[in-house]
Protein backbone atom coordinates (compact mmCIF):
# COMPACT_ATOMS: atom_id res chain seq x y z
CA UNK A 1 0.00 0.00 0.00
CA UNK A 2 1.36 3.41 -0.53
CA UNK A 3 2.86 5.60 1.87
CA UNK A 4 0.25 7.88 1.10
CA UNK A 5 -2.88 5.60 1.58
CA UNK A 6 -1.08 4.17 4.76
CA UNK A 7 -1.30 7.90 6.27
CA UNK A 8 -4.58 8.81 4.93
CA UNK A 9 -6.03 5.36 6.72
CA UNK A 10 -4.50 5.72 10.39
CA UNK A 11 -5.59 9.63 10.17
CA UNK A 12 -9.48 7.92 9.15
CA UNK A 13 -8.95 5.77 12.10
CA UNK A 14 -7.67 8.33 14.40
CA UNK A 15 -10.59 10.40 13.63
CA UNK A 16 -12.99 7.53 14.01
CA UNK A 17 -11.51 6.39 17.02
CA UNK A 18 -11.93 10.29 17.96
CA UNK A 19 -15.80 10.52 17.26
CA UNK A 20 -16.73 6.97 19.18
CA UNK A 21 -14.93 8.12 22.12
CA UNK A 22 -17.09 11.34 22.08
CA UNK A 23 -20.08 9.98 21.95
CA UNK A 24 -23.39 11.13 20.15
CA UNK A 25 -26.81 10.39 21.11
CA UNK A 26 -28.87 12.89 18.56
CA UNK A 27 -32.18 10.89 18.83
CA UNK A 28 -34.86 9.74 20.78
CA UNK A 29 -33.37 5.77 21.86
CA UNK A 30 -29.91 7.12 21.05
CA UNK A 31 -28.41 7.03 17.18
CA UNK A 32 -30.25 3.98 15.55
CA UNK A 33 -33.72 5.56 17.80
CA UNK A 34 -33.49 1.42 18.73
CA UNK A 35 -31.60 2.15 22.33
CA UNK A 36 -28.65 -0.62 20.68
CA UNK A 37 -25.50 1.34 21.53
CA UNK A 38 -22.00 0.14 20.13
CA UNK A 39 -20.22 1.70 23.73
CA UNK A 40 -19.44 -0.78 26.47
CA UNK A 41 -21.74 -0.26 29.44
CA UNK A 42 -18.38 0.88 31.49
CA UNK A 43 -18.26 -2.19 33.59
CA UNK A 44 -14.60 -2.77 34.50
CA UNK A 45 -14.95 -6.22 36.10
CA UNK A 46 -15.56 -4.63 39.60
CA UNK A 47 -17.56 -1.78 39.59
CA UNK A 48 -20.24 0.52 36.98
CA UNK A 49 -20.61 3.86 37.98
CA UNK A 50 -19.08 6.30 40.56
CA UNK A 51 -21.76 6.92 42.90
CA UNK A 52 -21.05 10.99 43.35
CA UNK A 53 -22.82 12.34 40.09
CA UNK A 54 -20.18 14.15 37.86
CA UNK A 55 -22.85 17.19 37.96
CA UNK A 56 -26.61 17.76 38.73
CA UNK A 57 -28.95 20.62 37.26
CA UNK A 58 -32.84 21.04 37.34
CA UNK A 59 -33.65 21.72 33.89
CA UNK A 60 -37.68 22.74 34.75
CA UNK A 61 -40.36 20.33 34.48
CA UNK A 62 -41.12 18.11 31.63
CA UNK A 63 -40.64 14.20 30.45
CA UNK A 64 -38.44 15.09 27.54
CA UNK A 65 -35.77 13.30 27.28
CA UNK A 66 -31.69 14.89 26.93
CA UNK A 67 -29.80 14.28 23.69
CA UNK A 68 -26.34 14.57 23.09
CA UNK A 69 -24.25 15.76 19.75
CA UNK A 70 -20.80 16.92 19.32
CA UNK A 71 -20.33 17.27 23.19
CA UNK A 72 -23.22 19.63 24.21
CA UNK A 73 -26.17 18.26 25.74
CA UNK A 74 -29.57 19.54 24.68
CA UNK A 75 -32.27 19.66 27.49
CA UNK A 76 -35.79 21.26 27.65
CA UNK A 77 -38.12 22.05 30.79
CA UNK A 78 -40.50 24.39 31.97
CA UNK A 79 -41.04 26.76 34.53
CA UNK A 80 -43.06 29.98 34.82
CA UNK A 81 -45.61 30.04 31.82
CA UNK A 82 -41.95 29.37 29.41
CA UNK A 83 -40.50 26.47 28.03
CA UNK A 84 -36.99 26.31 27.63
CA UNK A 85 -33.92 24.94 25.01
CA UNK A 86 -30.96 24.55 27.04
CA UNK A 87 -27.55 23.98 25.79
CA UNK A 88 -25.08 22.53 27.94
CA UNK A 89 -21.71 21.26 27.98
CA UNK A 90 -21.96 17.86 28.33
CA UNK A 91 -18.68 17.07 30.31
CA UNK A 92 -19.33 19.56 33.07
CA UNK A 93 -23.13 20.45 33.20
CA UNK A 94 -22.20 24.23 32.60
CA UNK A 95 -24.89 26.18 31.00
CA UNK A 96 -23.38 27.26 27.15
CA UNK A 97 -27.18 28.83 25.78
CA UNK A 98 -30.82 28.98 26.43
CA UNK A 99 -34.04 30.18 24.45
CA UNK A 100 -37.34 30.33 25.96
CA UNK A 101 -41.16 31.07 25.00
CA UNK A 102 -44.36 31.60 26.13
CA UNK A 103 -45.84 27.88 26.92
CA UNK A 104 -48.74 26.88 29.04
CA UNK A 105 -47.36 24.25 31.48
CA UNK A 106 -50.06 21.51 29.74
CA UNK A 107 -51.44 21.30 25.87
CA UNK A 108 -54.68 23.85 24.91
CA UNK A 109 -56.85 20.15 25.01
CA UNK A 110 -55.11 18.69 27.97
CA UNK A 111 -57.30 16.33 30.21
CA UNK A 112 -56.22 13.64 33.19
CA UNK A 113 -53.24 12.72 34.79
CA UNK A 114 -52.22 15.78 34.90
CA UNK A 115 -50.50 15.41 38.52
CA UNK A 116 -48.33 12.91 36.81
CA UNK A 117 -46.90 15.09 34.22
CA UNK A 118 -46.43 18.55 33.00
CA UNK A 119 -44.33 20.72 30.63
CA UNK A 120 -42.76 19.05 27.57
CA UNK A 121 -42.90 15.51 26.82
CA UNK A 122 -41.68 15.14 23.13
CA UNK A 123 -37.59 14.66 22.96
CA UNK A 124 -35.79 17.10 20.87
CA UNK A 125 -34.32 15.80 17.59
CA UNK A 126 -31.14 16.99 16.45
CA UNK A 127 -30.33 16.71 12.50
CA UNK A 128 -26.67 15.62 12.07
CA UNK A 129 -26.24 16.80 8.37
CA UNK A 130 -26.75 20.40 9.16
CA UNK A 131 -26.50 20.73 13.62
CA UNK A 132 -30.32 21.94 13.52
CA UNK A 133 -32.54 20.90 16.15
CA UNK A 134 -35.94 20.42 16.43
CA UNK A 135 -38.75 20.74 19.36
CA UNK A 136 -42.48 20.48 19.74
CA UNK A 137 -44.04 21.52 22.95
CA UNK A 138 -46.94 19.94 24.55
CA UNK A 139 -49.15 22.70 23.10
CA UNK A 140 -48.09 22.46 19.20
CA UNK A 141 -45.00 24.52 18.84
CA UNK A 142 -42.53 22.99 16.65
CA UNK A 143 -39.80 25.13 16.12
CA UNK A 144 -36.46 25.29 14.58
CA UNK A 145 -33.11 25.90 15.92
CA UNK A 146 -29.76 27.04 15.38
CA UNK A 147 -27.47 25.74 17.58
CA UNK A 148 -23.88 27.59 16.62
CA UNK A 149 -22.56 29.35 18.17
CA UNK A 150 -25.95 29.37 20.62
CA UNK A 151 -29.68 28.71 20.14
CA UNK A 152 -31.46 30.70 17.76
CA UNK A 153 -34.86 30.45 16.33
CA UNK A 154 -34.75 29.92 12.76
CA UNK A 155 -38.77 28.78 11.51
CA UNK A 156 -41.62 28.07 13.74
CA UNK A 157 -45.32 27.06 13.41
CA UNK A 158 -47.80 25.84 16.08
CA UNK A 159 -49.78 22.76 14.78
CA UNK A 160 -53.13 23.25 16.95
CA UNK A 161 -53.19 26.37 15.10
CA UNK A 162 -52.75 25.30 11.83
CA UNK A 163 -54.33 22.04 11.25
CA UNK A 164 -57.07 22.60 13.58
CA UNK A 165 -56.23 19.21 15.71
CA UNK A 166 -58.81 18.57 18.36
CA UNK A 167 -58.96 16.97 21.43
CA UNK A 168 -58.23 12.13 21.59
CA UNK A 169 -61.93 11.01 21.26
CA UNK A 170 -62.63 9.05 24.88
CA UNK A 171 -61.86 5.13 24.47
CA UNK A 172 -65.09 3.25 25.92
CA UNK A 173 -66.02 3.70 29.36
CA UNK A 174 -62.31 4.60 30.35
CA UNK A 175 -61.54 8.34 31.71
CA UNK A 176 -60.77 10.42 28.60
CA UNK A 177 -57.38 11.41 28.49
CA UNK A 178 -54.97 13.84 26.56
CA UNK A 179 -51.80 14.82 26.89
CA UNK A 180 -51.29 17.37 23.94
CA UNK A 181 -48.03 16.97 21.76
CA UNK A 182 -45.66 13.62 23.16
CA UNK A 183 -44.08 12.29 20.02
CA UNK A 184 -40.40 13.12 19.31
CA UNK A 185 -39.95 14.60 15.69
CA UNK A 186 -38.07 12.63 13.22
CA UNK A 187 -35.61 13.85 10.31
CA UNK A 188 -35.58 11.96 7.39
CA UNK A 189 -33.74 12.96 4.10
CA UNK A 190 -35.42 16.87 3.65
CA UNK A 191 -38.18 16.31 5.75
CA UNK A 192 -39.21 16.81 9.68
CA UNK A 193 -42.02 13.88 10.06
CA UNK A 194 -44.28 14.97 13.02
CA UNK A 195 -47.24 13.30 14.13
CA UNK A 196 -49.40 15.56 14.32
CA UNK A 197 -53.07 13.75 14.34
CA UNK A 198 -55.14 16.33 12.31
CA UNK A 199 -57.89 14.97 10.51
CA UNK A 200 -56.26 16.06 7.21
CA UNK A 201 -53.25 13.58 8.01
CA UNK A 202 -51.85 11.79 11.04
CA UNK A 203 -48.38 12.22 10.46
CA UNK A 204 -47.13 15.35 8.35
CA UNK A 205 -43.66 16.07 7.03
CA UNK A 206 -42.29 19.36 6.53
CA UNK A 207 -39.30 21.15 4.63
CA UNK A 208 -36.33 21.04 7.66
CA UNK A 209 -34.82 23.68 6.30
CA UNK A 210 -38.15 26.09 5.96
CA UNK A 211 -41.36 24.80 7.73
CA UNK A 212 -43.11 24.47 4.91
CA UNK A 213 -45.52 21.50 4.22
CA UNK A 214 -44.06 18.48 2.24
CA UNK A 215 -46.70 15.93 2.30
CA UNK A 216 -49.60 14.69 4.38
CA UNK A 217 -49.99 10.97 5.27
CA UNK A 218 -52.90 8.73 3.52
CA UNK A 219 -54.10 7.63 7.32
CA UNK A 220 -55.81 10.25 8.84
CA UNK A 221 -56.99 11.02 12.53
CA UNK A 222 -55.53 11.58 16.06
CA UNK A 223 -52.22 10.54 17.53
CA UNK A 224 -51.31 8.77 19.69
CA UNK A 225 -49.44 8.80 23.12
CA UNK A 226 -45.85 7.16 22.63
CA UNK A 227 -42.44 8.81 22.68
CA UNK A 228 -41.34 8.63 19.03
CA UNK A 229 -41.73 6.66 15.93
CA UNK A 230 -39.02 4.34 14.24
CA UNK A 231 -37.71 4.01 10.88
CA UNK A 232 -37.75 0.60 8.99
CA UNK A 233 -37.43 -0.76 5.48
CA UNK A 234 -39.35 -3.04 3.89
CA UNK A 235 -38.97 -4.89 0.63
CA UNK A 236 -36.14 -2.28 -0.07
CA UNK A 237 -38.23 0.92 0.36
CA UNK A 238 -38.01 3.19 3.05
CA UNK A 239 -40.91 3.27 5.95
CA UNK A 240 -41.90 4.83 9.40
CA UNK A 241 -43.82 3.07 11.81
CA UNK A 242 -45.24 4.82 14.87
CA UNK A 243 -48.24 4.04 17.48
CA UNK A 244 -51.08 6.91 16.58
CA UNK A 245 -54.42 6.19 18.33
CA UNK A 246 -55.90 4.05 16.40
CA UNK A 247 -53.01 1.55 16.87
CA UNK A 248 -49.76 0.61 14.41
CA UNK A 249 -49.33 2.97 11.66
CA UNK A 250 -46.60 2.18 9.09
CA UNK A 251 -46.05 5.01 6.02
CA UNK A 252 -44.47 4.59 2.86
CA UNK A 253 -40.95 7.46 2.83
CA UNK A 254 -39.92 6.46 -0.88
CA UNK A 255 -40.36 10.26 -2.64
CA UNK A 256 -43.11 8.95 -5.43
CA UNK A 257 -45.03 7.07 -2.58
CA UNK A 258 -44.42 9.43 0.53
CA UNK A 259 -47.22 9.25 2.93
CA UNK A 260 -49.00 6.72 1.67
CA UNK A 261 -49.68 3.88 4.19
CA UNK A 262 -47.77 0.62 3.93
CA UNK A 263 -49.81 -1.27 6.37
CA UNK A 264 -52.12 -0.57 9.81
CA UNK A 265 -52.61 -2.87 12.72
CA UNK A 266 -55.30 -1.72 15.03
CA UNK A 267 -54.35 -1.70 18.97
CA UNK A 268 -56.87 0.75 20.90
CA UNK A 269 -55.89 0.79 24.09
CA UNK A 270 -58.24 2.31 27.35
CA UNK A 271 -57.54 6.05 27.94
CA UNK A 272 -55.84 6.27 24.70
CA UNK A 273 -52.41 5.35 26.63
CA UNK A 274 -50.50 3.07 24.07
CA UNK A 275 -47.62 4.50 25.85
CA UNK A 276 -44.98 2.19 24.63
CA UNK A 277 -43.65 2.93 20.85
CA UNK A 278 -43.21 -0.08 18.19
CA UNK A 279 -39.87 -1.69 18.34
CA UNK A 280 -38.37 -2.55 14.56
CA UNK A 281 -35.94 -5.40 13.67
CA UNK A 282 -35.88 -5.38 9.91
CA UNK A 283 -39.65 -5.82 8.37
CA UNK A 284 -40.65 -6.76 11.94
CA UNK A 285 -42.70 -4.86 14.71
CA UNK A 286 -43.30 -5.46 18.02
CA UNK A 287 -46.05 -3.62 19.77
CA UNK A 288 -47.02 -3.74 23.59
CA UNK A 289 -49.24 -2.25 25.59
CA UNK A 290 -50.80 -2.70 29.03
CA UNK A 291 -54.49 -1.23 30.12
CA UNK A 292 -57.12 -2.92 28.33
CA UNK A 293 -54.62 -4.97 26.04
CA UNK A 294 -51.73 -6.60 28.88
CA UNK A 295 -50.03 -8.19 26.22
CA UNK A 296 -46.76 -8.00 23.67
CA UNK A 297 -47.33 -8.52 19.86
CA UNK A 298 -44.62 -9.41 16.99
CA UNK A 299 -45.82 -8.31 13.53
CA UNK A 300 -44.38 -9.44 10.54
CA UNK A 301 -45.05 -6.10 7.62
CA UNK A 302 -45.43 -5.87 4.75
CA UNK A 303 -46.28 -3.25 2.10
CA UNK A 304 -49.50 -4.84 1.82
CA UNK A 305 -50.14 -5.01 5.74
CA UNK A 306 -49.51 -7.01 8.65
CA UNK A 307 -49.32 -9.95 9.84
CA UNK A 308 -49.31 -11.00 13.41
CA UNK A 309 -46.42 -14.08 14.12
CA UNK A 310 -46.74 -14.49 18.35
CA UNK A 311 -48.98 -13.18 21.49
CA UNK A 312 -48.13 -13.32 24.61
CA UNK A 313 -50.08 -12.37 27.75
CA UNK A 314 -47.02 -9.92 28.85
CA UNK A 315 -46.56 -6.39 28.52
CA UNK A 316 -44.89 -2.81 28.77
CA UNK A 317 -47.00 0.29 29.92
CA UNK A 318 -44.20 2.85 29.28
CA UNK A 319 -40.73 1.24 28.23
CA UNK A 320 -40.70 0.96 24.50
CA UNK A 321 -39.06 -2.79 23.89
CA UNK A 322 -35.32 -3.16 23.08
CA UNK A 323 -34.57 -5.96 20.14
CA UNK A 324 -30.74 -7.03 20.44
CA UNK A 325 -29.02 -9.74 19.66
CA UNK A 326 -32.10 -12.68 19.26
CA UNK A 327 -33.92 -11.47 22.23
CA UNK A 328 -36.49 -8.62 23.55
CA UNK A 329 -36.13 -6.63 26.90
CA UNK A 330 -38.30 -4.04 28.51
CA UNK A 331 -38.29 -2.62 32.43
CA UNK A 332 -41.85 -2.53 33.32
CA UNK A 333 -42.05 -3.47 37.06
CA UNK A 334 -39.29 -5.85 36.09
CA UNK A 335 -36.74 -5.97 33.38
CA UNK A 336 -38.08 -8.84 30.94
CA UNK A 337 -36.07 -10.93 28.47
CA UNK A 338 -38.21 -13.11 25.56
CA UNK A 339 -36.98 -14.68 23.16
CA UNK A 340 -37.70 -12.42 19.44
CA UNK A 341 -38.17 -15.70 17.43
CA UNK A 342 -40.35 -17.39 19.55
CA UNK A 343 -41.66 -14.57 22.30
CA UNK A 344 -40.99 -17.11 25.02
CA UNK A 345 -40.15 -15.69 28.40
CA UNK A 346 -36.07 -16.62 29.00
CA UNK A 347 -36.22 -14.25 32.80
CA UNK A 348 -37.21 -11.77 34.60
CA UNK A 349 -36.22 -9.84 37.62
CA UNK A 350 -35.42 -6.57 40.01
CA UNK A 351 -37.64 -3.30 40.28
CA UNK A 352 -38.61 -1.09 38.35
CA UNK A 353 -42.44 0.10 38.66
CA UNK A 354 -43.98 2.15 36.01
CA UNK A 355 -41.31 4.37 35.00
CA UNK A 356 -38.78 2.31 32.47
CA UNK A 357 -36.49 2.33 30.35
CA UNK A 358 -33.26 0.43 28.98
CA UNK A 359 -30.13 0.01 26.47
CA UNK A 360 -28.51 -2.51 25.00
CA UNK A 361 -24.66 -2.27 25.49
CA UNK A 362 -22.08 -3.28 23.44
CA UNK A 363 -20.32 -5.47 25.70
CA UNK A 364 -23.61 -7.57 26.18
CA UNK A 365 -24.81 -5.95 29.11
CA UNK A 366 -28.56 -4.13 29.82
CA UNK A 367 -28.69 -0.77 31.82
CA UNK A 368 -32.24 -0.36 33.42
CA UNK A 369 -33.59 2.70 34.39
CA UNK A 370 -36.75 2.67 36.32
CA UNK A 371 -39.05 4.38 39.65
CA UNK A 372 -37.31 7.54 40.45
CA UNK A 373 -33.86 6.98 39.51
CA UNK A 374 -33.24 3.28 40.21
CA UNK A 375 -30.29 2.37 38.13
CA UNK A 376 -29.59 -1.44 37.13
CA UNK A 377 -26.60 -3.02 35.06
CA UNK A 378 -27.48 -6.14 34.44
CA UNK A 379 -26.14 -9.38 32.00
CA UNK A 380 -28.41 -9.57 28.59
CA UNK A 381 -29.36 -13.07 27.31
CA UNK A 382 -26.06 -13.73 25.96
CA UNK A 383 -24.05 -13.71 29.32
CA UNK A 384 -27.33 -15.15 31.20
CA UNK A 385 -29.40 -16.70 29.41
CA UNK A 386 -31.65 -18.37 31.96
CA UNK A 387 -31.78 -15.97 34.64
CA UNK A 388 -31.72 -12.06 35.63
CA UNK A 389 -28.13 -11.31 36.98
CA UNK A 390 -27.50 -8.12 38.12
CA UNK A 391 -24.31 -6.80 38.08
CA UNK A 392 -24.57 -3.06 40.08
CA UNK A 393 -27.11 -0.50 41.21
CA UNK A 394 -27.62 2.35 42.10
CA UNK A 395 -31.10 3.75 43.80
CA UNK A 396 -32.72 6.85 44.57
CA UNK A 397 -31.16 9.05 42.10
CA UNK A 398 -33.82 11.44 41.45
CA UNK A 399 -36.79 12.98 43.12
CA UNK A 400 -39.73 12.09 40.78
CA UNK A 401 -40.61 9.41 38.13
CA UNK A 402 -38.27 8.97 35.62
CA UNK A 403 -40.11 9.14 33.05
CA UNK A 404 -37.51 10.27 30.37
CA UNK A 405 -35.17 8.04 28.86
CA UNK A 406 -32.11 7.37 30.13
CA UNK A 407 -28.90 7.97 28.08
CA UNK A 408 -25.41 6.75 27.59
CA UNK A 409 -22.93 8.81 25.84
CA UNK A 410 -18.74 8.85 25.94
CA UNK A 411 -19.08 6.88 29.36
CA UNK A 412 -21.75 9.65 30.84
CA UNK A 413 -25.06 7.97 31.75
CA UNK A 414 -27.81 10.96 31.83
CA UNK A 415 -30.90 10.31 34.07
CA UNK A 416 -33.65 12.82 34.13
CA UNK A 417 -36.91 12.68 36.15
CA UNK A 418 -40.42 14.55 35.33
CA UNK A 419 -39.61 17.21 37.52
CA UNK A 420 -36.50 18.21 35.65
CA UNK A 421 -33.91 17.10 37.66
CA UNK A 422 -30.93 16.12 35.21
CA UNK A 423 -28.19 14.02 37.00
CA UNK A 424 -24.87 12.74 35.15
CA UNK A 425 -22.80 10.09 36.23
CA UNK A 426 -19.18 9.14 34.63
CA UNK A 427 -18.60 4.90 34.55
CA UNK A 428 -15.58 3.33 36.31
CA UNK A 429 -14.32 2.10 32.97
CA UNK A 430 -14.59 5.42 31.06
CA UNK A 431 -12.68 7.39 34.26
CA UNK A 432 -10.07 4.61 34.21
CA UNK A 433 -9.39 5.51 30.71
CA UNK A 434 -8.74 9.21 31.55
Amino acid sequence: MPRKSIVSLATFCLLLTAEMARGEWPHWRGPNRDDVVTESSGWNGEAWLNKLPAWRINAGEGSTSPIVFKDRLYVMGWHDQRDSVICLELASGRELSRASYACPRHGRLATGDQGLYAGPTSTPELDEATGRLYTLSCDGDLKCWETQPKLRLAWELNLYDRYQVGRRPRVGRSGQRDYGYTTSPLIFGDWVIVEVGAESGTLIAFSKSTGQEVWRSQATGPAGHAGGMAPMTIQGVPCLATMAFRGLLVCRLDPDHAGETAAEYEWITDFANGIASPAVAGNQVVITSAYNHHKICKLEVTLNGARKIWERPLCSKVCTPVIHDGSIYWAWQQLHCLDFATGETRWSGGKYGDPGSCIATADGRLIACGGRGDLALVEGARRSPAQYHELATLERVLSTDAWPHVTLTAGRLLCKDRSGNLVCFTTAAADSNR
